[in-house]
């Protein structure tokens, strides 16, 4: 039997929205922009959008660390281990079911399953069913698993499943990205490979443990591992030792050369992409709970509400792009295909306009997130734990 926490640490809840509002801007940056390259190709990309795209690099780290943390705390109210352990199973699996169905067709607006991408609520999904089962082990063997995943899993990052096996498909969804094909011209393609995102969910319940304790002890606690992590960070990425499949560059200039320093592999994401974003993240949470105003009361109310936010936020903001381009005089299928974030024939955006709609979204989607955060504090229906 778990005890109870308490009370509710608001700086949980003000950094998870912080990461969902910025997670915005990286998807109306998908649906509205008019560039054509990668936003961290230093060949091609300008300062602005470079960091357009790079600060959005701490939303997937931190969403699903602290998805694990949530499960830490949400299973500190009485549960036995095989209920806390049956809620992350049907939790996870639903998960998986959403991001197939009701995700998919936010992003695609059709029902053509020729192409299937899976993002993040998929890694998260079966990162639950995996914690479902390591629950019922000692906590600091949690840790263990979830360490050895994180600072391990680049240690495969050449490796191939065996030939005499057939395709990699398997291995393609466990850690490396790739399309994989099946039938007759159906793909899936993983854009989270789940071993390194299964280790920072493993983490994230492991750090529930640091945030029951009290105030100043976990905020010391906070401090050491944030700032541990950063120097780790600076250190390895300085010495390309170890824990970035890409090394660094000498640009042309010390800026560019800069930018190459913060360019980390996101897919699947290496040991320095986590450390570099999760180690600020859990830096900021002691100041975030002094954020006691208007401010942090706004981006709880994201924060409170994720899965309800990441849903709505992606149909907002694939309707407006429809929308914007039929006023333009674009046909409905641009807006309507497996493809439609890939292509840029004549459609899109300065980046001012990007923000724009960004910001917009944002703001459309607070009032229905207030209220079905009221929902779920003043109804505590068992439906709501999946929503």
């Amino acid at each position: 039997m778990i005890t109870q926490p308490a009370k509710r640490v608001a700086s949980i809840d003000i950094l998870r929205g912080i990461v969902m509002v910025i997670m915005a801007l990286d998807h109306a940056r998908d649906f509205f922009t008019n560039y054509p390259y990668d936003p961290l190709d230093l060949d091609h990309t300008s300062t602005a959008l470079f960091f357009t795209r790079w600060i959005t690099h701490f939303c997937a780290p931190v969403f699903v660390f602290l998805a694990g943390t949530s499960a830490f705390l949400s299973l500190t109210r009485g549960k036995t281990k095989k209920e806390a352990a049956l809620l992350l199973l049907t939790r996870g699996i639903w998960l998986i079911i959403v991001e197939l169905t009701i995700v998919r067709f936010g992003w695609a607006f059709n029902v053509d399953y020729h192409l299937v991408i899976v993002q993040v609520i998929w890694a998260i999904g079966w990162s639950m069913i995996v914690l479902s089962a390591l629950i019922f082990l000692p906590i600091r063997v949690i840790a263990v698993i979830g360490l050895v995943l994180i600072f391990g899993h680049n240690a495969l990052d050449s490796f191939d499943a065996p030939a005499s096996l057939g395709d990699n498909a398997f291995w393609d969804i466990l850690h490396k990205q790739q399309p994989v094909t099946f039938g007759q011209g159906y793909t899936l393609f993983v854009i989270y490979p789940l071993v390194p995102w299964i280790g920072v969910m493993a983490m994230g319940y492991v750090f529930g443990t640091l945030v029951k304790k009290e105030a100043a002890q976990r905020n010391r606690w906070f401090y050491g591992i944030g700032i541990s992590a950063i120097l780790l960070f600076i250190l390895l990425r300085w010495t390309g030792v170890y824990g970035e499949p890409v090394p660094r560059e000498i640009r042309e200039t010390g800026w560019r050369s800069f930018l190459s320093f913060l360019k980390c592999t996101k897919y699947p994401p290496s040991l320095l992409y986590l450390l570099m974003t999760l180690g600020p993240a859990i830096l900021s949470l002691p100041l975030l709970e002094r954020l006691n105003n208007g401010i942090g009361r706004f981006f709880t109310v994201y924060g409170r509400v994720p899965m309800f936010y990441y849903i709505l936020h992606i149909y907002l903001l694939h309707g407006m792009a429809l929308i914007t381009g039929l006023i333009m005089g674009f046909p409905l299928h641009r807006f309507t295909g497996n493809d439609t974030l890939f292509l840029h024939d004549k459609w899109g955006f300065s980046l001012i306009i990007v923000y724009a709609y960004w910001l917009l979204a944002v703001l459309i989607l607070y009032l229905p997130c207030r209220w079905y955060m009221q929902q779920k504090l003043n109804n505590k229906t068992w439906w709501h734990s999946y929503l």
